[in-house]
């Protein structure tokens, strides 16, 4: 159930931010998809001795940032946008393990 709620939640987070950045998904959207990501995680039966997949890791760090930084951050900032790009690109299986990723779960 865990590694399908990441997958599935993976794939809409890259959907809505890359929206974001090409204008045909609202700033608002973006919001409402972090709250309703946290809800439906709250329906989720796990433990605590689960590990993370890298996947995982990177999925929760994303959503951290895209709940942290305002808008304006998140549209023109090139060095958020090239770090949020590379772990899109991570999340839809391309690319290298961002390092710098700390997700963790809420």
């Amino acid at each position: 159930m865990l590694i399908s709620f990441v997958d599935t939640k993976a794939a809409q987070l890259c959907f809505f931010l890359r929206g974001f950045w090409q204008e045909s998904v609202p700033y608002s959207e973006l919001d409402i998809f972090f709250w309703d990501t946290l809800e439906e995680w709250s329906q989720i039966n796990y433990t605590f001795d689960q590990p993370y997949t890298s996947k995982e890791r990177v999925f929760w760090h994303v959503l951290h940032q895209l709940h942290y930084w305002s808008e304006g951050k998140l549209k023109h900032d090139p060095s958020l946008i090239t770090e949020l790009t590379t772990c899109l690109t991570f999340l839809e299986g391309g690319g290298v393990y961002p390092s710098d990723c700390v997700g963790i779960r809420p």
